[in-house]
């Protein structure tokens, strides 16, 4: 039985050529970066080129980005050192219902400190309301944090339009790119953003490692202690061989990124197809006007969820029902209460695919055509 994958945005397979460069640089090169000798300096070169190249990928400056050990370090430094860093000016955050757990759960820490944060609600396509941010600002409003694009179910806020707002205000703006980056050219400049992270294993990068851009003018406080890596901005080590391999993968997502937008969209228009032939009752969930391009969140029409999830595996298909990090969790989809209200039917019945590295058209309609069979026999 062929294995299908489509949950790339849980997480997704190395590139092979991050491999190798991974395993190359873990054979040559072991100096500590801050080391003053021929291996530290050597370490040093790769880390400042991989800095480089992956500054430039958001069009930022080197000494703007911090390497980290992931998305979920990257939001939370984010978070708690601009929060920290400027609480004598205020403290008051905005974010929004739909956020990932890393800043949801952060802001919720925030608020035990004495921080006040209001969440704003969404739309039924998931998208967050320029004027309810603007309305939710007050003079005490030190940070704005809205995510690129969601995880679950795809939907693309208006970043851009946000920053606008946010230039006449002053507040700090984050975003959470970890699922748009590589699949949506960014410009930091353009979108007016202040602070932005992003994960390497979402992009066929190694797990733990990661980045925020801080963009210069934002006082931040570390949450490490100890050495003086990253400009003093966070303590410990480099990471180098997973740096290495992130810049690699960077490098092949930033080469291959119009080709592979192109052709997730036409999986997402494929499975479409096939399930409204077969004449299966679905909603698209999410805005299909602003959605990212690899994240297809299907609502099945009086199908329970976990069975539906129990036999896509079984038939080798590995989807899921929303965040991997709530993953097993019995409360429904935050994401999807926010968009339909915690009485939805939907909330029981909605498949996330996400779609990358490895799969292929075929492989995209024998899933269409294997789901459309197994909803028709829960239905019964």
């Amino acid at each position: 039985m062929e294995r299908i994958y489509v949950d790339h945005a849980a997480t997704s397979p190395m590139y092979p050529a991050v491999v190798d460069k991974m395993t190359a640089f873990m054979h040559e090169y072991f100096g500590n970066p801050s080391s003053i000798h021929h291996y530290g300096r050597e370490s040093r070169r790769h880390l400042d080129e991989a800095r480089q190249t992956i500054a430039k990928s958001i069009g930022a400056r080197e000494n703007e980005l911090i390497f980290t050990s992931g998305g979920t370090e990257s939001d939370n430094m984010a978070l708690i050192g601009v929060a920290l860093a400027n609480q004598h000016k205020g403290k008051h955050i905005i974010t929004t219902q739909i956020e990932h757990h890393a800043v949801l759960h952060t802001c919720e820490y925030l608020e035990t400190q004495g921080f006040t944060v209001t969440y704003l609600p969404v739309d039924e396509k998931g998208r967050v309301s320029v004027a309810d941010v603007q309305a939710a600002l007050t003079d005490q409003t030190i940070l704005v944090s809205v995510m690129y694009g969601n995880n679950e179910v795809g939907t693309i806020q208006p970043i851009a339009e946000i920053g606008d707002v946010l230039k006449e205000h002053g507040a700090y703006f984050h975003t959470d790119a970890v699922q748009a980056y590589g699949l949506i050219s960014i410009n930091v400049q353009q979108l007016g953003v202040d602070l932005l992270s992003v994960s390497s294993h979402k992009i066929n990068g190694p797990k733990g490692i990661g980045f925020l851009y801080a963009a210069s003018h934002v006082p931040l406080s570390p949450l490490l202690f100890g050495g003086e890596q990253e400009r003093k901005r966070r303590a410990g080590t480099e990471n180098m061989a997973s740096i290495a391999g992130f810049e690699e993968a960077v490098k092949i997502s930033q080469k291959t990124l119009q080709e592979r937008v192109d052709q997730y969209r036409s999986f997402k228009e494929k499975i479409i197809e096939i399930l409204t032939k077969e004449g299966v009752s679905f909603v698209v969930n999410g805005d299909q006007e602003h959605s990212l391009p690899h994240v297809l969140n299907i609502s099945f029409t009086g199908i329970n969820v976990e069975s539906m999830l129990v036999n896509l595996d079984l038939a080798g298909i590995a989807a899921s029902s929303g965040s991997a990090c709530t993953a097993g969790a019995i409360d429904p989809s935050h994401v999807l209460v926010a968009m339909f209200g915690k009485g939805s039917e939907r909330l029981n019945s909605s498949i996330r695919f996400s779609f990358g590295l490895g799969n292929t058209m075929e492989q995209i309609e024998n899933l269409a055509y294997q789901t459309a069979t197994i909803v028709k026999r829960l239905a019964k």
